[in-house]
């Protein structure tokens, strides 16, 4: 069963300054439109008269469907190649943000924005490209790599933010999807630079993807792992998902909401990229626990003064730098544990319940709101999951399992 080597000097044109570039562009356009999607919910809430909830059950739906799907995209990928599962994914993403725009139903919704984009992501983003780079990148180069990745996707926030609202504002929000579903189709032409999948050494016996989830199971620091990345993805998908429209309500004109986004994308440039740096040369464990903590310090902080422009600007700079910092040390400690092999599948799993978490975050926000007229309870809750991530993440050991300190 013949495979693509890693890539360590360049083969061909494939050189590790252009994997890393293409991977960080596919980032880049496809967590985008997605972490723009929070500026439709009023627009397509008022043109359809509907509750906050439907929209929010939308978004819960697809951040579910993106973690359910992650783990098999990543199992093809690991077994067959990341380019055809990435442009797979491209072009559902482009038909189901297309059919979102004629979505005059719940029901077309929850399908559109729910279904189709949530596996099209879970087939297309940087949980594909960050394992594509832990199969195709040595060893040396892969953490600062992942960081990059992360950063790209956070680069695509930065930029979609305004450019989505700017499409609002000047076609309607139907036209707006049709133009980023477009966008979307660019991907499928970046991503044959990530070809390549990884078979076990030539010097052990393959291990099955039943063996590898049994090990990961059984490893107790891939259990909290797994267990506090539903609080990241339960704290960022509220954020989202429910900032804009939070703002709205408190009298921040509308286009802050967007800039606060798109700084908080900005600002995660920074943080992802020296999150990845720091995850090379210091414990990842630690290093999580300290990003939730201040995670949960910056929501305290802001909760307690008093709601300007400036406090919502200041604040996404201080959340941007912790926004996807958590992604590096994470799936650099997946990939430490186990190695490369079954990267797209383990990590997918850790990433699935990353997203239990924001379809709960989501719907949560849209549910509570609906009942109460306000964020406060989602706002509080966020803090005190972050005060347990922090404790949760601080006894993982970060080490080889057995079976790879054996075959070293």
């Amino acid at each position: 069963m013949g495979t693509t080597e890693p890539v360590r000097d360049g083969i061909g044109w494939r050189t590790p300054l252009v994997i890393i570039t293409c991977g960080c562009v596919i980032s880049v356009m496809t967590f985008g439109p997605r972490s723009a999607m929070g500026l439709f919910l009023t627009p397509m809430s008022d043109a359809n008269d509907w509750p906050r909830e439907v929209f929010a059950l939308a978004l819960a739906i697809q951040n579910l469907v993106w973690g359910l799907a992650q783990p098999v995209a990543g199992g093809l990928a690991d077994r067959y190649g990341t380019a055809k599962v990435i442009a797979a994914g491209a072009v559902i993403y482009a038909l189901g943000m297309g059919a979102m725009a004629f979505a005059d139903l719940p029901v077309l919704l929850h399908l559109s924005a729910g279904v189709l984009v949530g596996v099209a992501i879970g087939a297309s983003s940087f949980g594909l490209v960050i394992a594509a780079f832990s199969r195709l990148l040595s060893e040396e180069r892969r953490q600062v790599a992942f960081g990059l990745a992360t950063a790209g996707g956070s680069m695509g926030q930065f930029l979609f933010a305004p450019i989505t609202q700017g499409f609002i504002a000047a076609y309607g929000w139907q036209v707006a999807l049709v133009l980023l579903a477009a966008m979307v189709l660019a991907v499928v032409a970046l991503a044959p630079t990530l070809a390549g999948r990884n078979e076990a050494p030539a010097t052990t016996r393959d291990q099955s993807v039943r063996e590898a989830m049994r090990e990961a199971f059984r490893t107790p620091g891939y259990v909290l792992l797994t267990t506090g990345f539903f609080v990241c993805g339960f704290q960022l998908a509220f954020i989202t998902a429910h900032f804009p429209a939070y703002l709205v309500d408190l009298g921040i004109a509308a286009k802050w909401g967007a800039w606060a986004i798109a700084l908080i994308g900005l600002f995660n440039i920074v943080g992802s990229y020296y999150s990845g740096v720091l995850s090379g040369r210091y414990s990842r464990p630690r290093m999580l626990s300290w990003l939730y903590l201040l995670r949960a310090l910056a929501f305290v902080a802001f909760l307690l003064t008093p709601v300007s422009v400036a406090s919502v600007l200041i604040f996404s700079c201080v959340i941007g730098l912790l926004w996807l910092s958590t992604i590096p040390p994470t799936s650099g400690i997946v990939v430490s544990m186990f190695g490369p092999r079954w990267m797209g599948l383990l990590y997918g799993i850790v990433f699935l319940s990353h997203q239990v978490g924001s379809s709960l975050g989501v719907w949560l926000g849209g549910r509570l709101y609906d009942q109460t007229g306000s964020y406060d309870v989602v706002w509080w809750l966020s803090v005190a999951l972050g005060l347990a991530a922090a404790v949760i993440h601080w006894p993982i050991r970060d080490a080889p399992v057995v079976r790879l300190q054996q075959a070293g």
